[in-house]
């Protein structure tokens, strides 16, 4: 049995190959991007609720879910969907409203996770799901390009993405599952290594 000193020691080493490891599962999960998928069933959500829950330092839960994303958009872009665009493409038009939801998903999760359950992963997920899905469409609708520029244009835009929630909510519902168990069960081996 380690002394109290002992254990916070190796707890506080701990800390940099703990950031390491949130980094490269919020880099594996953006990757999964590239796999195939359903319409809309990624780890998009999860990783903005996962950076924002467990990154100390605010700025890292920021830049790190973000490059990801941003990264991934990148290669999904301009590999994946390079005959759609006649140019390298930096973001797309609907970039803004995409980023603007993941930025809110990301405070979702540093608001709301402080204390990680099968409880509060849930019902942040099923909010990041909402949100993601009332952002986007209605950036859909706000670029004038698809819907007419009145309620009825807003309704029918919200109506269209309907038969995508589910399949956001399930990836999402999924991909935080995978993401804050598999950093629980590490977190609570590291500890158990640390005090015996």
């Amino acid at each position: 049995m380690k002394s109290l000193n002992q254990t916070i020691y190796i707890m506080e080493n701990n800390k940099k190959q703990n950031i390491i490891i949130i980094v490269a599962m919020i880099l594996i999960a953006a990757a999964t991007r590239f796999m195939p998928h359903p319409p809309n069933f990624t780890a998009l959500g999860a990783m903005g609720l996962f950076g924002g829950a467990y990154f100390s330092k605010k700025y890292l839960a920021f830049i790190v879910p973000f490059a990801a994303l941003w990264m991934s958009d990148l290669v999904l872009n301009n590999i994946f969907y390079a005959q759609y665009y006649d140019h390298f493409v930096w973001f797309t038009t609907g970039s803004i409203w995409i980023y603007m939801a993941f930025a809110a998903i990301v405070l979702l999760g540093m608001g709301l996770l402080k204390k990680v359950n099968l409880q509060t992963v849930v019902g942040t997920s099923i909010l990041a799901s909402t949100i993601f899905f009332i952002l986007t469409n209605f950036g859909v609708w706000a670029s004038g390009t698809m819907y007419p520029m009145n309620l009825a244009g807003l309704g029918a835009c919200f109506a269209a993405g309907i038969p995508f929630f589910p399949n956001t909510l399930m990836g999402d519902l999924l991909f935080s599952g995978l993401l804050f168990g598999s950093y629980e069960f590490f977190m609570k081996r590291q500890f158990a290594k640390a005090v015996s």
